[in-house]
């Protein structure tokens, strides 16, 4: 079973809604969420906030986080999930922002940087990746860890932190 496929069972189960903000992703893991038929009853909406303007205007993240980290960090995605938890009123909502390639990389943060996040009422968290494969490639490796993200937590496999 695919991960769209498990989530949503485990979401209609629960009676749970989801909600996602990406960048990177322009939209993929909401694309495959909606890919299944149905979803409407346990997804409410996504932003793509591609421009730190969006971040900021649409999500609520700090001008003053953006500058002093980046957009890709674990900060932003944070504050990006945690926005897109406010906007749709939902439980859960993952975020992403990660440099895809070609260019746009720096020696800290090499193309294929990409930061996860999760916020959910049992807390909020982050995870780091960094991949190796052209934009497209990295697109989906994005969208496919941050569905993992939402299964792992909606399966209990998360600590506090």
């Amino acid at each position: 079973m695919i991960l769209e496929e498990q989530i949503a069972r485990l979401l209609r189960a629960r009676s749970l809604k989801l909600a996602t903000a990406e960048s990177c992703t322009g939209g993929l893991i909401a694309d495959r969420i909606t890919n299944l038929p149905g979803s409407s009853e346990y997804f409410m909406g996504g932003v793509v906030a591609y421009a730190y303007e969006a971040k900021v205007a649409i999500l609520g993240v700090s001008w003053e986080t953006l500058n002093s980290v980046g957009a890709v960090s674990r900060e932003v995605v944070i504050q990006m999930a945690r926005g897109a938890r406010s906007i749709f009123n939902v439980e859960i909502a993952v975020s992403v922002s990660g440099i895809a390639g070609p260019g746009g990389g720096t020696p800290e943060k090499p193309v294929g940087t990409t930061w996860v996040g999760l916020s959910t009422p049992s807390g909020d968290w982050a995870r780091h990746f960094l991949w190796t494969g052209e934009r497209k490639e990295n697109k989906f490796n994005s969208s496919e860890a941050s569905l993992q993200f939402v299964l792992d937590y909606l399966e209990g496999r998360l600590e506090r932190e």
